[in-house]
């Protein structure tokens, strides 16, 4: 039985650790072609900088939240796994 439960913590630990570099991947990606376009629109049109970056961090903002998400998610499937109730019980 421990041996069992020992299988699924392991295995939920290790889904866990590539779910969140997966999950992150996509939105630091992101994040670096929208800063990398904001600069190439300052560099066009320099008088356009406060609208720029008000939308720039607005959207920073939401790409953030997608990798949040992804952590809150993670964090419940480590410390609430479903799986172990199952073997325990």
């Amino acid at each position: 039985m421990t041996n069992d439960m020992t299988w699924i913590v392991v295995a939920s630990t290790v889904a866990a650790a590539l779910g969140i570099g997966i999950g992150v991947l996509g939105p630091g990606m992101a994040m670096g072609r929208a800063i990398g376009q904001a600069l190439d629109a300052l560099a066009r049109q320099p008088e356009a900088e406060k609208s720029l970056l008000r939308m720039l961090f607005i959207g920073l903002a939401m790409i953030e939240s997608l990798a949040i998400y992804c952590l809150v998610i993670i964090l419940i499937i480590l410390f609430r796994n479903p799986l172990l109730s199952y073997v325990v019980g």
